[in-house]
Formats: structure tokens, C-alpha cells, sequence
């Protein structure tokens, strides 16, 4: 009887041990949002993977806040690429109470977004909205990952006029916040070096017959042509210039277009072959952790890699980052913390400038030989 006894109260006191365990866990809830639905849905996708990496790999350091342990989770949102949507989603995730968010991806969801997370309180950390307007509201709430379109735009038309030395360009772009705003750029910037911009065209984020500009274009005999968008209209754009003869011409885009889908978009036309896009940031290659932390992509997603999953990735630790040197998960009180990052990430050494903007932004420029994307610095 005594035994029994003994045994009840070392499995009540076990009971509660476990129970006190079971409190200390503290839930702190990520958001992410990205376009994983609609044409842009192959960025989202990777995008939202690099974002559940992330949470993997937090949740397996065990971290340990303010006496307590951690576990993260992560909200996941789909925007479609659709401001109002975004807008939704933001509210959603400010409802939801996170403690920061990660996204969005396009410009054109993320500014509106910003206000609604600066209203919240709320930081966010987008790891691929190059709108430079993104921060000039000035919220303490709103940080930028890599280079922005004025750095992307600018070496881009640099690369055109001081290296390839062209004389002429014909610019279209999708009305977009983001393509309206990298083709802008470009076009200051050539033709403060000189060049002749020969047309202007627009078309929509939605479109795929591209036949009506490229003929207006063609009897102006451009020796490039930029586009300000994204790869779903970039890859028939490409295919539809094949058709018309104009196989010559240089074919400049930012980000939006430099991705593994335009390969499959345009279709084995042989103009893939003349494009030259920028991205914000190194080549994997030359990343800190960039090779090592693809191969764990690759394993996880196969196949699925486009562009911005490693600065998601590093965006959410550099979040995490900035809770432990808080010492609190509440955004009231580690906001501020990160705006003082230090944070040694896979994509380059996080420091930010006073308005949210990442200093020393590197830009590489990259073309496309026998089907693959190559680095040209």
C-alpha cells in the first residue's frame, strides 16, 4: 500500500513537472505572404519554402527567450500578387497577432501592406519588393532585404551604355509599382549616359500577346530593349520576338525576370540567350552560405528554386535575432533591435540604414548560356 503511495505521488510530480514544461513553451507566430496562387506563384512558392526552412531550423536551435523556450510557427498568406489581397492578408496577419512578418513579395503589395503593419505595429521584412517608395514614408516598422530598383535599374543601364556601349533602347513595362518603377530608373540612367530611348511601350501583368508593341518596336531598330516586369510575360515576350526577327537586340529586366521560370517561359526561343538581368544581392555562389544552404533546398524542394528563398531565410532569423537581443517576442519592445542588426546571414552580413534600407546592397548581373543562368560578375 505504501509502495503504491510512493508511486502515485512520484507520477503526480512528474505529471506536474511535465505540465510546467508544457508551459514554458512560448507559441510566437511568423507571417509570411506571398503570390502562391496566379502566374507568380512559382516566386511564392519558393519563397514561402525558404520561410518554412527557416521555421524548421529556428525551431531545431531550441531558442530560449526571456526564460522561456520558444517554438515558432509560421502564417502563411497568399496574396495572388493582388494589392487588395495583400492588403487582406496583412490585416489577417495583424488580427492574427504575429510577432513580425516576412513578405510580401511584389512591390505592389507590400507598400500598401507597410501602412497596415506600421498601423499594427507590426515589423516586416520584405526579402524581394525593390520599389524604392517602399521606405520613404520613413515607418520604423519597414525593412528592405536587398538592393532596391534605383541600384538595379542604374547598374543595368550602366552595364548597357559603358560596357556593351549601345546607343538605343525601346523601354516597356507592365504598369506595375515594381515595373513602372526599374524601368523609370533605367531610363534616367541611360539617357544621362547618352542613350537614345527610341520608344515607350506599356502592357499589363496579365497579358501574353506581346505582337502589336514588338511590331511598333521593330521599325524603330532598337539595340535593346528593356522590360520592367516579371518573367510570366518575359518568357512569351522572348518567344514572340523570335518571330519577328528581332533575335539582335540586348534584353534588359531586373529581378522580376531573372529566374529560373523565364528558361521554361520562353520556350527555347534563342533570344533567352540575349537577355541580361540584375538581382539584389550576390550570386549564390558568392553568398557566405549560399552554396551549402541550396543543396539543403534542393533536398527538401527539388526543383522548386527561383530567386529570393535565401533572403526570406534570412530575414526571418534576422527577426529572431533581434527578439533574443530584446529579450522579448513582442514587437513593441524588439522592433527597434532590429533596425541595430549585425546578423552574419547566408545572403551577406544584415546591416540597415536609418530608414529600413539594407547598406551595402550588392547587385549581380546575370545572362542565360545553353539553358542555365551564369553570373556575368
Amino acid at each position: 500500500m505504501q509502495m503504491k503511495f510512493k508511486l502515485t505521488v512520484v507520477a503526480a510530480v512528474a505529471a506536474m513537472a511535465g505540465l510546467a514544461g508544457a508551459q514554458d513553451v512560448q507559441v510566437v507566430k511568423i507571417g509570411h505572404v506571398a503570390p502562391v496562387s496566379g502566374p507568380q506563384a512559382s516566386y511564392g512558392k519558393d519563397n514561402e519554402n525558404g520561410a518554412r526552412m527557416a521555421i524548421e531550423d529556428l525551431n531545431a536551435q531550441n531558442v530560449v527567450i526571456a526564460g522561456k523556450k520558444i517554438k515558432f510557427e509560421l502564417l502563411a498568406e497568399d496574396d495572388a500578387a493582388d494589392p487588395k489581397q495583400g492588403a487582406a492578408a496583412a490585416q489577417k496577419l495583424c488580427d492574427s497577432k504575429v510577432s513580425g512578418v516576412v513578405g510580401h513579395l511584389n512591390s505592389g503589395t507590400t507598400i500598401p501592406a507597410a501602412k497596415i503593419y506600421n498601423d499594427c505595429g507590426v515589423p516586416m521584412i520584405t526579402p524581394s519588393a525593390t520599389n524604392p517608395n517602399l521606405t520613404k514614408p520613413g515607418y520604423k516598422t519597414t525593412f528592405r532585404l536587398l538592393a532596391n530598383d534605383l541600384a538595379l535599374g542604374a547598374g543595368l543601364a550602366l552595364h548597357a551604355a559603358d560596357t556593351l556601349k549601345l546607343k538605343s533602347v525601346a523601354i516597356i513595362d507592365d504598369r506595375t509599382a515594381y515595373g513602372q518603377g526599374v524601368a523609370e530608373v533605367f531610363k534616367k540612367t541611360a539617357m544621362s549616359k547618352g542613350m537614345k530611348v527610341v520608344d515607350e511601350q506599356f502592357t499589363t501583368d496579365k497579358a501574353t500577346d506581346f505582337m502589336a508593341i514588338l511590331t511598333a518596336l521593330k521599325g524603330k531598330n532598337p539595340d535593346a530593349v528593356f522590360y520592367g516586369g516579371m518573367s510570366p510575360q518575359a518568357g512569351p515576350m522572348l518567344r514572340q520576338m523570335e518571330q519577328l526577327g528581332l533575335t539582335k537586340q540586348k534584353y534588359f529586366g531586373g529581378d522580376g525576370i531573372c529566374d529560373q521560370e523565364i528558361i521554361k517561359l520562353s520556350g527555347g526561343a534563342k533570344t533567352l540567350e540575349n537577355v541580361i538581368c540584375a538581382e539584389g544581392g550576390a550570386s549564390l555562389a558568392k553568398m557566405p552560405g549560399g552554396d551549402a544552404w541550396k543543396k539543403r533546398y534542393d533536398a527538401k524542394f527539388p526543383g522548386q528554386f527561383q530567386v529570393y528563398s535565401p533572403y526570406v531565410y534570412d530575414a526571418a532569423f534576422v527577426l529572431v535575432d533581434a527578439m533574443k537581443r530584446a529579450n522579448s517576442w513582442d514587437p513593441k519592445v524588439y522592433t527597434a533591435h532590429i533596425g541595430k542588426a549585425n546578423f552574419k546571414g547566408i545572403t551577406t552580413t544584415v546591416q540597415f540604414e536609418p530608414n529600413g534600407e539594407l547598406k551595402n546592397p550588392a547587385i549581380t548581373l546575370y545572362t542565360y548560356k545553353d539553358g542555365k543562368k551564369i553570373a556575368l560578375n
